[in-house]
């Protein structure tokens, strides 16, 4: 919530023209009056799902809804202490520690797919 209006500000993407109309889906973090106000000032259309309403599933739909991938890669991320807190002094350690867990992470997928 905190870092919503410098996110929206840097932006990289091209915003479409004046007379198009823009969407923005958030999550239910972003429910309250300085997150609305903050959306309408950019001139976004906002889509936010509001606290306590259940998701019922789509028909027609054969598998439910999944975490979005980010979020699942971070949980997974998250797992190798030695990222979590970062105790390496040089960046090029950092990184290849990094490199090590995102192959780590692939190999075990790979693992559970082709068994």
């Amino acid at each position: 919530m905190r870092l919503l209006e410098p996110t929206l500000d840097r932006v990289v993407c091209r915003r479409p023209r004046r007379g198009r109309r823009q969407h923005l889906c958030a999550d239910r973090g972003y429910v309250g009056a300085p997150a609305a106000r903050a959306i309408r000032r950019r001139r976004y259309v906002a889509h936010v799902c509001p606290r306590g309403d259940a998701r019922r599933p789509r028909r027609g739909r054969r598998h439910p809804a999944r975490r979005w991938v980010v979020e699942r890669t971070h949980s997974w991320l998250n797992r190798f202490r030695k990222l979590l807190v970062r105790f390496e002094k040089r960046e090029v350690s950092y990184d290849a520690l990094l490199e090590l867990a995102c192959a780590l992470i692939v190999y075990r997928q790979v693992i559970i797919i082709h068994g």
